[in-house]
């Protein structure tokens, strides 16, 4: 059986990046919800609506847990999801506890790249109240950079553009951690890098959801040791030219800053 991956679009690939690092033998399923894209401008009760429909379609495949690879689904539907199905539901952890004790150590403060759904959802600001005990953390809303990411538009030029723009009003030597908090974000660490100063660091959660995946498979004896990195891509609206774009934005992962520069920058 597989491991499902479910995101609106492509972001949830860089998480499922993650995992295949981390799982060798274990096979993928990846589903995108495509006709819904993206779900950080959506109310709460039409993600929950479209979340749901696209678990049901997921289900209907040999999938034995499924990562919610999105930060705004995962703020507003995690527990509605746990409720409902009886399968591993795995949520994106945040990345918000490892910036705000970094930044601390380095007398510096945090600044979180998220969608505007996932800033004003209560549970994001219940967790940054109850971390944040130093008032170190700033938010900077970023919803274009998912369309950006969506129409995999990696022109060097104009994100140096928007990212100069966008962190302007903030003194950069003020922070030393940025979360990048959306799934989509992680596409943009070569320019971010390039365009940061040097001492800052970006932080996502992947890492730590994957590794809350690997401890539920272990508890719940669903590790597979005969599995071939297999990955399989979906999508709800059955879009095939999508299914492509979802298999190049895995190259461009897997590829790195030579990859973009070579085929994107142009």
């Amino acid at each position: 059986m597989r491991i499902g991956f479910f995101d609106s679009g492509i972001g949830g690939i860089s998480v499922l990046n993650e995992a295949i690092k981390h799982f060798p033998t274990e096979d993928f399923l990846y589903y995108a919800d495509k006709r819904n894209v993206p779900y950080g401008t959506k109310t709460k009760d039409e993600v929950n609506k479209h979340l749901q429909n696209a678990v049901e379609d997921i289900l209907k495949e040999e999938v034995k847990a499924l990562v919610i690879a999105c930060n705004s689904a995962t703020s507003i539907s995690i527990n509605e999801l746990r409720a409902i199905y009886n399968i591993p539901i795995i949520e994106m952890e945040s990345a918000a506890k490892p910036a705000i004790k970094l930044s601390s150590s380095m007398d510096k403060r945090v600044l979180v790249f998220a969608t505007d759904l996932t800033l004003k959802e209560l549970k994001y600001r219940k967790l940054i109240t109850m971390l944040d005990k130093h008032s170190i953390v700033d938010s900077l809303p970023l919803p274009e950079l998912v369309e950006l990411c969506e129409n995999l538009n990696f022109n060097w030029d104009e994100l140096s553009t928007y990212f100069r723009a966008k962190l302007e009003r903030f003194d950069l030597n003020q922070y030393g951690t940025i979360v990048l908090g959306c799934t989509h974000f992680p596409y943009y660490k070569p320019i971010l890098k390039e365009l940061l100063p040097s001492h800052i660091q970006l932080i996502d959660g992947s890492k730590g959801t994957i590794e809350r995946l690997s401890i539920l498979l272990k508890e719940k004896s669903l590790l597979s040791n005969n599995g071939t990195n297999n990955i399989s891509f979906q999508c709800s609206s059955g879009d095939k030219k999508y299914i492509i774009k979802m298999e190049n934005a895995l190259n461009i992962l897997q590829n790195g800053l030579n990859t973009l520069k070579r085929k994107y920058l142009k």
